[in-house]
């Protein structure tokens, strides 16, 4: 019983976090990719140092940033 709240709880959760994304832009749908890659990144390459997880997902989520501009636009 106590699993099954826990995955109700979790899964309400990610279902509340996610739902706060569907308006984004573009230009921030790429930053927030990029930070969480970011994240993740610096995260494996510091062996889960915390300076070097926020490091990677400031990285990423200015590089994601810009990755808008540098993309040629569709007209």
């Amino acid at each position: 019983m106590r699993c099954k709240k826990s995955l109700i709880i979790t899964l309400l959760g990610l279902f509340i976090v996610l739902s706060g994304c569907s308006n984004l832009s573009t230009r921030q749908n790429n930053a927030a990719a990029g930070a969480a890659v970011g994240g993740v990144a610096g995260a494996v390459l510091t062996g889960g140092s915390a300076l070097g997880t926020v490091g990677g997902a400031a990285i990423g989520g200015i590089i994601g940033h810009g990755v808008d501009e540098v993309t040629p636009k569709k007209k």
